[in-house]
């Protein structure tokens, strides 16, 4: 009787220790789920908690940078950065910062990132050339935050710049620049509301893939369909699947689009670049050696357009009106584009706008 009533009392006992501990584990995890005075969602539909805005940050592609400084968020928090920062006109307070990477697309140096001490880190959500998935698994389990944004994506741009305003309490300059969004979409949107569909020139949009191999084609999840559509142009392969793919050669024969237009990320074009080595002119004669190509509506026109790389980033809007100039030259021939791209660099990186962003072939 004795022994039977000491073994309860133990089972008794375990039970309550077990049940202690289940509930601390329980209590840990609930804590650390639900930790932060606010959390946020990034683009990879990761949950991010924080007590605070952060105070050190590292990032590596010039995108996200530009964002920020449109928010009015505090560079000096920035502690590292790619060598994508290398304009010192552009990124003064950036492009002496220590170096964590080459370029947003290289392989991430650990030790000079551990170096800067970053609480977060901002990386790319989608592209392709950035294992988003495998920074994640190498930097979260030791404290740092692998926040993914594109900045790149017409769809997707407001919700990214809401959430990072979110994270630095700048909800009020988010707003602002959403109406500054607004009043460019419409100043287009008014002028093409009239468009018969066949009013709207067929457009293929060439990746700079295409320099080095057959033709690689920006498709109907490119963030180029949303803004050749909003300007009064139809992507003829925005039916493909993918954000790139490639095309015989035969396809765009077929396509015969009114105009060819081409990613100029590689091209020695934008801020600062002024195309001195005549690259543009190059590739463009190059297009048209294309067997098939002298009968193309595009080439017989000769429009041809290269547009530089910060038309496919949070400039993207402020360039709307270059690109829908070029579609419908007639409908917007007293509207200065340039203007939009200046107050871009005036207001948000406070510099004068210097460089040559978009490349024309005669007709364009």
């Amino acid at each position: 009787m004795v022994q039977r009533t000491r073994l309860a009392f133990f089972q008794a006992g375990l039970i309550i220790i077990c049940a202690f501990g289940a509930w601390q584990i329980s209590d840990n995890l609930s804590t650390d789920e639900g930790a932060g005075s606010f959390s946020i969602i990034d683009s990879n539909e990761k949950v991010h908690h924080f007590d605070e805005e952060p105070s050190r940050v590292a990032i590596t592609n010039t995108y996200a940078a530009s964002v920020m400084k449109m928010l009015g968020i505090d560079m000096n928090v920035v502690v590292g950065v790619s060598g994508d920062f290398y304009d010192q006109d552009l990124w003064p307070d950036l492009s002496s910062r220590d170096l964590i990477q080459q370029s947003a697309h290289s392989e991430i140096d650990f030790e000079a990132l551990l170096d800067t001490r970053p609480e977060v880190y901002i990386v790319f959500a989608t592209n392709g050339m950035v294992d988003t998935n495998s920074i994640r698994e190498k930097l979260e389990p030791i404290g740092i935050k692998v926040l993914a944004f594109d900045f790149y994506k017409y769809d997707s741009l407001r919700t990214e710049m809401s959430v990072l305003a979110k994270i630095f309490g700048k909800q009020s300059e988010a707003l602002d620049v959403f109406a500054e969004f607004d009043a460019i979409e419409k100043l287009v949107e008014d002028r093409i509301s009239g468009l018969d569909e066949e009013d709207r020139p067929n457009v293929v949009m060439e990746h700079h893939a295409s320099l080095t191999r057959d033709p690689v084609v920006l498709t109907g999840t490119s963030q180029w369909t949303d803004i050749i559509g909003m300007a009064g142009g139809i992507n003829v392969f925005a039916d493909l699947p993918g954000h790139t793919t490639h095309v015989d050669m035969e396809a765009i024969l077929d396509a015969n689009p009114d105009v060819l237009m081409f990613d100029g990320i590689v091209f020695d074009i934008g801020f600062n670049s002024f195309d001195d080595e005549g690259q543009c002119t190059t590739h463009m004669d190059f297009i048209k050696t294309r067997p098939g190509f002298e009968n193309m509506v595009a080439i017989e026109d000769d429009r041809m357009v290269i547009m530089s790389g910060e038309f496919a980033g949070p400039m993207m809007i402020h360039g709307l009106p270059s690109l829908a100039k070029i579609l419908h030259p007639d409908l917007f021939e007293d509207v200065d584009s340039d203007s939009y791209i200046q107050d871009f660099f005036q207001n948000y990186h406070g510099v004068e706008m210097t460089g040559k962003f978009v490349c024309y072939s005669a007709g364009s």
